[in-house]
């Protein structure tokens, strides 16, 4: 990408194909995109079970995920959005019938979901020069939100139909 837009960072109206492009300078690489979609699955199937766990009902699930599935629906291309729904729909599903028996589980699976990908980036090192990117995204709790959002659209995106930019 040789220019970034000039529309500020937002949590409403995202550059998906910017945040894209600054994802691949830290995690070009296959094989670490495989561990943070792992983890991601990890973590949201653990955060979803906690809550589930506090309030269990099948409505629980379905407003998480389309609650979460409505934030993201505006700045997506529509192949990542139906793969999104369809991760959502993995996770929630999960929750629902494969519910662990002790709550104290989801906990454990959390942490480690968290842990992984910070260790993953000792084994995949390859970095590109973020300088561009950061002008624009500066590590802030802004970015924190929008990368809470838009971290499993992305990966997926690359997984599935970005397999040119695989290393």
């Amino acid at each position: 990408m040789d220019r970034l837009s000039d529309y500020p960072m937002s949590l409403l109206d995202v550059e998906f194909e910017e945040l894209y492009q600054r994802h691949l300078c830290r995690h070009s690489q296959f094989g670490i995109n495989v561990i943070h979609l792992i983890a991601l699955f990890g973590t949201w199937y653990s955060a979803y079970g906690i809550i589930y766990w506090l309030i269990p009902s099948p409505w629980t699930m379905v407003v998480l995920g389309v609650s979460f599935l409505v934030m993201v629906v505006s700045n997506l291309p529509v192949l990542v959005f139906a793969t999104t729904i369809i991760f959502v729909t993995g996770v929630c599903t999960l929750v629902y019938y494969g519910s662990l028996p002790w709550y104290w589980s989801y906990f454990v699976i959390f942490l480690l979901s968290y842990k992984i990908p910070q260790w993953s980036h000792k084994i995949y090192k390859i970095e590109n020069d973020m300088t561009k990117f950061n002008q624009k995204y500066p590590p802030s709790t802004l970015l924190f939100f929008i990368l809470l959002l838009y971290e499993v659209p992305i990966i997926l995106n690359y997984l599935v139909f970005r397999y040119q930019d695989w290393k």
